[in-house]
């Protein structure tokens, strides 16, 4: 089931997030909405990229057409020392890029990591795909990609 969604403008949405950003003192372009982030990569005016292992992909499901590159591998999340070259060999460093993880906590560090290599537009899914933990431990009843009722499909 496609979500409906109030579309704007994606400079309109860049440009809230950049602001943001600045008053954060982040070193990256900032955080987008998991609706938002649907209307930009759906409309064709960003890369959406998974940046969760292919273990979480397969198995608790992904967005159809976003690119994988793990920040970090395997069940123990080790970090992948390829991230920045992966990330720009599937991307190249001038897209707008919007990274998504499974909280939007991982996807942070790897927006960081991707400014600082020299990536011009990139961006942090909030909420990830499953969103935060509730106070009985599980994701996915307050906040995040799935939450929202935003495309996926699973393995």
């Amino acid at each position: 089931m496609a979500a409906v969604l109030e579309e704007r403008p994606v400079q309109t949405v860049l440009a809230a997030a950049r602001e943001q950003a600045e008053k954060e003192g982040l070193a990256y372009g900032g955080g987008v909405a998991p609706r938002d982030a649907w209307a930009l990569f759906s409309q064709g005016g960003a890369v959406l990229v998974d940046v969760r292992t292919a273990e979480e992909r397969k198995f608790v499901g992904h967005v159809p057409g976003s690119v994988h590159v793990p920040w970090a591998t395997g069940t123990s999340l080790t970090r992948n020392p390829r991230f920045v070259r992966e990330l720009e060999a599937k991307t190249g460093k001038e897209a707008v890029l919007l990274l998504l993880c499974r909280s939007g906590n991982r996807s942070a560090l790897a927006a960081e990591a991707a400014a600082k290599a020299g990536f011009a537009n990139v961006f942090n899914v909030l909420e990830g795909f499953e969103g935060a933990l509730d106070d009985a431990q599980h994701r996915g009843r307050q906040n995040g990609w799935r939450f929202h009722a935003l495309p996926w499909v699973q393995d």
